[in-house]
């Protein structure tokens, strides 16, 4: 055989080797040894294969490394303990031992993938190893592969029944999967194996406040915290469940020990945040959630969080700035984009943004609704109206919605309507504030009108500025479905304005439209019939009840408003808030068939959830075709 056909030979046999093809590796040597009896590379490529065959059919590697690997493992050394466990596994592959170390190594250090590989080929190896199947659910729940970790977590139960682990990774895996009740029943068993472990009485708290059974959560807590007092997640959940429940200052104690136990738990610093403007204490709150931007600088939530504290605080420019970084830090945050588009409509951004809501915000409020629609409103100003701000949005591709109907004026008088709703819910009397809060309602035939209606409040004067709104009705129990009110604080300023309302709506409409002055929220008016009957002069049917006043003045002290934060008034102009509310209009339109939606350019329903609870109102309601 010539030279270069045994090199040649020898190319194809290391080539054989490496892929595994010891048959034909073995063959090929032979061949050459069967030549040249003493040719070098020959001897050593069989002596290889001998080699490697030997190591395949022996299970166990050398007690010595093993002991390395376990003291890599247990002094944290994980980098070496890895390469170890490789190493072993290379050389010793039916050793499952060092396969199992090595799916745990790799799942610390966050290589998902690899560690589920690992963790199944130990599985393989030993179909029976109980721990084994446990890993292997928990690399694959890492991996949001739930119904494969659901089935590992299983094998494990069904081989050691008593695995109280494997209940509580069960029970995890159950809730992520939305099986709440299930995931109940499995932290219960773990923590009937294992009364004290800690971890499941924890789990089995989260898995309660989402079933909504508050003081059982409370109790799951306190007992996680009870048997692991330095548990830093149990003080940090107890103090999310106290939070919900109103019980502030208890909430931030909680809170606190568990930054104290983990300083850098950034998730409590939030939470902290979020409890102490519950609490008014607006720069403490403005502190913690620094403290958590600090700690995780991609923290969506936080800056989020932030934003709201500094909007309160009248740092506008500020909060723009910790409500972009989250919508750019987490692009789906639904939550952050309303709040920006809420802040646009008081505040206009000074300078120039990439933020595609401030600059589409920037642009629509650049159309002029004076010039749009100067004059008489009519139809065709509308549609020019909504094609230019449609175009703008259609512009820049700005995918976004809101789930908003009402359009707001507002001025700088705080209603503080929550505070009145919340004494009518439990004491179910109508607080005396209310009995001074009058509201002058006109009601359009069509969504055109409507927003002929908003241009309108955005262009008139009024002395004390008052707050107006336009809305589509959705209230089931209410009746009408396209309404514009105007709020004020006596009858005689009520009247005023519903008399100059008719004058300028009969010029600038070229038609009257139905008007009316009624008294504050017509939850009252449906409970309390009376409330709503108005005498334009002498003495109203139904006045404020003084032996009410007690209940009042109790109620305030232990709920005491907890800071005055600075009211902005809404700007005049259209924002890109606003246009997605009448993007939502048009779809209550279409909803109850007002044909006239259909000359505002807009062929595809943006709402379905407006869209259906109109067309539900009409089951209800009479509605007829303007003429």
């Amino acid at each position: 055989m010539a030279k270069l056909s045994v090199d040649q030979t020898l190319s194809k046999a290391n080539s054989c080797a490496k892929k595994g093809e010891i048959e034909e590796a073995q063959k090929l040597y032979q061949n050459v040894l069967q030549a040249f009896p003493k040719n070098g590379r020959a001897q050593k490529g069989l002596e290889a294969l001998r080699q490697q065959h030997a190591r395949t059919t022996t299970q166990n590697p050398p007690q010595e490394l093993i002991h390395r690997l376990l003291g890599h493992y247990q002094n944290g050394r994980l980098s070496d303990a890895e390469k170890l466990a490789a190493f072993i596994t290379q050389e010793f592959p039916r050793h499952q031992f060092a396969w199992k170390v090595l799916g745990a190594l790799l799942g610390a250090r966050g290589r998902k993938y690899e560690a589920a590989e690992a963790n199944q080929t130990a599985v393989a190896l030993y179909p029976k190893d109980t721990e084994a199947h446990n890993n292997l659910g928990h690399s694959l729940q890492e991996l949001g592969r739930f119904d494969e970790a659901v089935a590992s977590y299983k094998r494990a139960i069904a081989l050691k029944p008593d695995f109280a682990m494997a209940h509580n990774n069960l029970g995890n895996t159950l809730k992520e999967l939305g099986r709440l009740d299930d995931a109940e029943k499995s932290y219960t068993q773990a923590i009937a194996l294992k009364p004290d472990f800690a971890d499941a009485h924890n789990n089995l708290g989260v898995t309660l406040k989402e079933l909504g059974r508050s003081d059982e959560a409370e109790k799951s807590y306190t007992q996680a915290i009870a048997l692991k007092p330095d548990y830093a997640e149990a003080h940090n959940n107890l103090g999310n469940m106290l939070q919900e429940l109103g019980r502030f200052d208890e909430a931030e104690a909680s809170y606190k020990r568990a930054t104290a136990l983990k300083p850098d738990f950034a998730m409590a610093y939030s939470n902290l945040g979020i409890t102490l403007k519950e609490l008014g204490r607006l720069d403490d709150a403005e502190k913690s959630y620094t403290q958590a931007i600090a700690l995780k600088p991609d923290f969506a939530e936080a800056h989020n969080n932030l934003g709201n504290t500094l909007k309160e605080l009248g740092r506008l420019d500020e909060a723009e700035t910790s409500y972009t970084q989250a919508i750019a830090l987490k692009p789906d945050f639904a939550e952050a984009k309303v709040n920006l588009m809420e802040l646009l409509t008081i505040h206009t951004s000074q300078k120039q943004s990439s933020q595609p809501i401030v600059k589409v915000d920037q642009e629509i409020k650049e159309i002029s609704l004076s010039d749009v629609c100067a004059g008489a409103l009519a139809n065709g100003d509308i549609v020019d109206l909504i094609h230019k701000a449609s175009n703008i949005i259609e512009k820049h591709s700005l995918d976004i919605v809101t789930d908003l109907s009402q359009t707001y004026r507002r001025n700088l008088v705080d209603l503080n309507c929550t505070r009145h709703k919340q004494i009518f819910d439990k004491f179910n009397f109508i607080p005396e504030f209310c009995f001074g809060c009058y509201k002058v309602q006109i009601e359009p035939r069509s969504v055109v009108e409507l927003i002929k209606l908003y241009v309108l409040f955005d262009q008139i004067t009024l002395s004390e500025n008052n707050t107006r709104k336009c809305m589509v009705e959705m209230r089931s129990e209410v009746s009408g479905f396209y309404k514009g009110l105007i709020y004020c604080s006596s009858l005689s300023e009520a009247y005023e304005i519903a008399d100059y309302l008719a004058v300028i709506v009969k010029e600038r409409f070229g038609s009257e439209l139905s008007l009316a002055v009624k008294r504050g929220c017509s939850e009252y008016s449906n409970a309390f019939p009376d409330y709503n009957k108005i005498n334009k002069y002498g003495a109203q049917e139904m006045n404020y009840n003084a032996d009410r006043k007690p209940i009042e003045d109790d109620y305030d002290s232990k709920n005491p408003k907890k800071y005055n934060n600075i009211i902005r008034p809404s700007l005049s102009c259209l924002s890109l808030n606003d246009f997605l509310i009448m993007r939502n209009w048009i779809d209550y339109a279409k909803g109850i068939g007002d044909s006239t939606a259909y000359h505002l350019n807009q062929s595809e329903v943006v709402s379905k959830t407006i869209y259906k609870i109109a067309k539900s109102r009409l089951q209800k309601h009479f509605w007829r075709e303007p003429t």
